[in-house]
């Protein structure tokens, strides 16, 4: 009987590892060293984190996400960034809140329609759109625009020891002093941050009548810094921040958070 027992616990432990996660090898030429761990250390805490939707256990309402504005003129953002980005944010965000998601793929033309009609300010035309086809098992239509994307701050600040090595070697007279001169000499520091805020609003339409159900904005800093050190040769450095993709899903993340709370 033992035996037997024994048996299923190693099977149970196969198929548990067999069905784990996968786990994939670093294959970088630096990987374990110093200077890995920090820039991995940094990484993570820019990693994806899921948000647990408060009401995530209840069925939302069926709705379709479509490509909201970007008011920003931020070359830098505009670049990066289209509203199709955002709103495939926006649709793996709410479908993770349980809401019933139309996918725009499936909808070929009819949404351009409905996009173009509420664009151009013809909520008639956008109405008649929204009863064809899918459409019709639509409550809600959900748009997402980024509001503001600008660098509103920045600071640096460093150490130059060449000035101050060059005094302690013209006067101090002596190798020790010669030696100190270059020691300091050789040190130089720098360090800049940089700060945006970035802002993004949500807005919830009402699939039959195309009148506005709810609105909310919530906006995040996003901070890009660096520093490096240099001493007799040696030098070290680090740059690292959140990139413009996480923090749009982190605002997403809380807007959606938001529409789950407040209007399920």
């Amino acid at each position: 009987m033992k035996k037997y027992s024994l048996l299923a616990g190693l099977l149970a432990l196969s198929v548990s590892a067999a069905l784990a996660q996968p786990v994939f090898e670093n294959p970088s030429a630096t990987a374990g060293s110093d200077t890995s761990q920090k820039a991995n250390t940094m990484a993570d805490k820019g990693m994806y984190k899921e948000v647990q939707y408060a009401n995530a256990g209840k069925r939302g309402p069926m709705l379709v996400v479509i490509p909201g504005e970007i008011k920003s003129n931020n070359a830098t953002f505009t670049q990066k960034y289209s509203s199709n980005n955002i709103a495939d944010f926006g649709e793996l965000e709410l479908g993770k809140a349980n809401f019933g998601i139309l996918e725009r793929s499936d909808m070929g033309p009819l949404l351009h329609e409905f996009q173009l009609a509420y664009t151009m300010g013809d909520p008639n035309a956008a109405r008649k759109q929204l009863q064809k086809g899918k459409f019709k098992t639509t409550k809600w239509v959900v748009k997402f625009d980024v509001l503001k994307a600008e660098q509103v701050a920045q600071a640096q600040e460093g150490f130059d020891g060449r000035a101050i090595g060059n005094v302690i070697s013209i006067f101090g007279g002596g190798r020790g002093s010669a030696a100190a001169g270059v020691g300091v000499g050789s040190v130089q520091t720098g360090e800049s941050t940089g700060v945006w805020i970035i802002g993004m609003r949500y807005k919830i339409l009402d699939a039959n009548t195309t009148e506005q159900v709810a609105t909310g904005y919530t906006e995040e800093k996003m901070e890009v810094g660096a520093k490096s050190t240099s001493v007799l040769g040696v030098s070290s450095g680090a740059q690292g921040g959140l990139t413009l993709d996480g923090m749009v899903q982190r605002l997403v993340q809380k807007l959606v958070w938001e529409i789950d709370s407040k209007h399920k």
